[in-house]
């Protein structure tokens, strides 16, 4: 087989900023282009745009274009109510400060209106006929990725090995636009022969479950069973037990018709919850719920509603307070970095918001948080914990991603300021009364790793080294020339719940030598017998790690 060349994929977001489209246009598309006719409409270049869309598109917008993480599904939405022309001009200006880079020199022209063919044919339109979604991954290349190593601490993946530990400080960061911010989403591959996620030796990686439809945060009910969101398909799934050879013994399908469902938390805490909260993109909801339930014995309560407007991150992470008197839900920003002051609907963004159980008593718990995907509450401090995706478009190497205990009231400098008293350049002069308010993280992590669920490990399968330590699931960069993250960290703490600084590569191997990627770790949880399970959107899966000793 001939390498195939490393190339982006298509629109980290064609349509990553989807949401920030103005009343007239697709993403303010002048009127030349919405009345621009498409040369290209026929059933054969729609059957040609969709093998582009398979190798350039896939890897963020999913294999049937419903959408995958943050990015907006192609199938449905304004892409499929924008002008073709829109479609076209949007593809080859691109917008590469909401995710987007220009395609105009990567496809030729005939290219970008067979993949505008290709995503109207999905909803319908453009008299393209029906031209089927990709069903297979692409094959992986047998290209290698060639490029100079990162310069320290910085890493990518051809450097990410189980038991290397890492340290970040705020002293080792560049200027920002010290190197081009790059569009490079990832290429998703099937898994080939052979190849299998590395973890530090005496541990061990099996597959938990393949029962599964690009799982994201999974959590343990106090029975054990395993709790998945599904997101896209606005699913929750229970897994039931495990097999001699640590497999699902069963999976049932909980509750369907969400909204991207996120979040999930059990309340009260103890072995007899009442109820089953689960975060909507625009809701907090909840199930009744008794130990033993696989299917939601009616329909879901609303507790609160959630700032959402269909724009930017849609993730929201649910967890309660020790004593059970808050509900602590956070809400990533409406986008990269617009400024609040004069973006409406960045209200009650970029937040963690504080309610009571009932969904009453709203407050602002932490602000300045770009996009706290995961959080965890610290069994012994009974402290917040977050896991930070922060801005994008600065260079490979700004800003970290960070995990960190959150501060009552804290500010954590989104979009003015970051790390400390570093001024954002998009937002030079504003807030300089905010400068020496700004909160440094606990632990600054690779930039673009794009931090998601995270768990303090209170298990006793491990070495008893791991207990207290935090785990984190690391979905991978795309604003990055060289790939990072696709793997599964360790935070070492001390004994009274503060982290140390660092971080430590513990499940690795999902990215290959071509920088093509079949895996990426979204979440993690752990059973009840002390293995961590860890979800997977890319591969489908749950894996399952324990501890041999061998």
């Amino acid at each position: 087989m001939k390498p195939r060349k490393s190339v982006s994929t298509l629109a980290i977001a064609v349509f990553a900023a989807v949401g920030s489209l103005s009343a007239q246009s697709f993403h303010n598309a002048p009127a030349d282009a919405a009345s621009k006719e498409n040369p290209h409409t026929t059933k054969a270049d729609a059957e040609a745009g969709s093998k582009l869309y398979e190798m350039r598109c896939a890897g963020c917008h999913g294999i049937t274009a419903k959408g995958v993480a943050n990015i907006p599904a192609l199938a449905s939405g304004p892409a499929q109510t924008a002008k073709p022309g829109e479609l076209f001009w949007y593809i080859t200006k691109g917008d590469l400060a909401n995710g987007m880079p220009s395609w105009a020199t990567t496809l030729t022209d005939d290219q970008r209106w067979q993949v505008v063919t290709y995503l109207k044919s999905l909803g319908g339109g453009s008299g393209a006929g029906a031209a089927a979604a990709p069903a297979a991954k692409n094959e992986a290349s047998e290209a290698k990725f060639d490029a100079p190593p990162p310069k320290a601490p910085f890493t990518d993946f051809r450097f990410e090995k189980p038991g290397l530990t890492r340290k970040i400080t705020v002293a080792d960061l560049p200027e920002p636009y010290a190197t081009k911010s790059a569009g490079n989403g990832p290429t998703i591959v099937a898994k080939p022969e052979g190849v299998w996620p590395q973890v530090p030796q005496g541990f061990k990686v099996e597959l938990y479950s393949k029962d599964v439809d690009g799982p994201r945060m999974i959590r343990t009910a106090p029975n054990g069973d395993i709790v998945v969101a599904e997101s896209m398909k606005g699913q929750i799934t229970i897994l039931r037990g495990m097999t001699a050879d640590g497999k699902a013994e069963k999976a049932s399908v909980y509750a369907t018709g969400l909204s991207r469902p996120f979040g999930i938390a059990f309340y009260p805490a103890g072995p007899n919850p009442k109820w089953l909260y689960i975060g909507d993109t625009d809701a907090v909801v909840r199930f009744a719920y008794k130990d033993g339930d696989l299917v939601a014995t009616g329909k879901p309560e609303h507790v609160v509603d959630l700032p959402a407007n269909g724009k930017g991150h849609w993730t929201r992470d649910i967890r309660f307070t020790l004593d059970g008197k808050k509900m602590l839900v956070s809400v990533g920003s409406g986008s990269n970095v617009d400024d609040p002051d004069t973006t409406p609907a960045e209200k009650n963004r970029a937040d963690v918001l504080e309610f009571n159980p009932d969904g009453s008593g709203q407050k602002v718990y932490a602000y300045g948080i770009r996009n706290c995907v995961g959080e965890a509450i610290h069994p012994k401090t009974g402290e917040l914990w977050c896991s930070v995706n922060e801005r994008d478009a600065l260079g490979d190497n700004l800003v970290p991603d960070y995990i960190t205990h959150v501060q009552p009231g804290g500010f954590y400098g989104w979009p003015w300021w970051y790390m400390g008293a570093n001024q954002d350049p998009r937002h030079a002069g504003k807030h300089p009364e905010l400068k020496d308010k700004v909160i440094v993280p606990d632990v600054l992590l690779n930039p673009h790793n794009a931090s998601l669920g995270i768990l303090f490990y209170e298990g006793k399968q491990f070495p008893a080294e791991y207990k207290g330590d935090l785990f984190a699931a690391e979905h991978g960069s795309w604003n990055r020339a060289a790939r990072v993250g696709y793997e599964l960290i360790r935070v070492p703490m001390t004994p009274n719940g503060r982290a140390k600084g660092e971080y430590e590569d513990f499940m690795t191997g999902f990215v290959l030598p071509s920088g093509d990627v079949w895996g990426r770790p979204v979440a993690v949880t752990a059973a009840t017998d002390g293995s961590l399970l860890v979800s997977d959107d890319a591969y489908n899966a749950i894996w399952r790690i324990t501890y041999t000793g061998m």
